[in-house]
């Protein structure tokens, strides 16, 4: 199977308002009432996953594989987030992007995601091996 290329510049936006189920309290990430690191993780990775839907043939998808994340400020309940995600770097089948995550034009997060180009199926045959 043939892969698509992709250039770096490649970007895109995704918003979450917050709700009392994004907290780390609901997610048992922390005992307070504001966005949770792992639900911010998961915006900043459909950010991604945004930027190269357009693009993605029928047959192929990405996964991810690695994310580092600096979670900075708290946002609360009730608050939109946007993470505006930019991919920087493109290395075989790996893609690299940085995500912004603001709230009110101020920075909350910065991440970075790579993610792998990948067959649909061939992945996850191989995920059903380790069944």
């Amino acid at each position: 199977m043939e892969f698509p290329e992709f250039a770096p510049g490649l970007n895109a936006r995704v918003e979450l308002t917050v709700t009392d189920a994004d907290t780390a309290q609901s997610i048992g990430s922390g005992d307070v009432p504001v966005l949770g690191t792992p639900r911010l993780l998961a915006l900043a990775e459909a950010a991604t996953v945004a930027a190269t839907a357009r693009q993605i043939p029928g047959g192929v998808t990405t996964v991810g594989s690695r994310a580092e994340i600096e979670h900075r400020a708290p946002t609360p309940v009730g608050r939109t987030v946007a993470a505006t995600a930019t991919l920087t770097k493109v290395d075989g089948r790996t893609l690299v992007f940085d995500v912004t995550v603001r709230d009110r034009g101020a920075v909350v997060a910065e991440v970075r995601v790579e993610r792998i180009l990948v067959e649909r199926q061939r992945f996850i045959a191989g995920a059903e091996v380790l069944r």
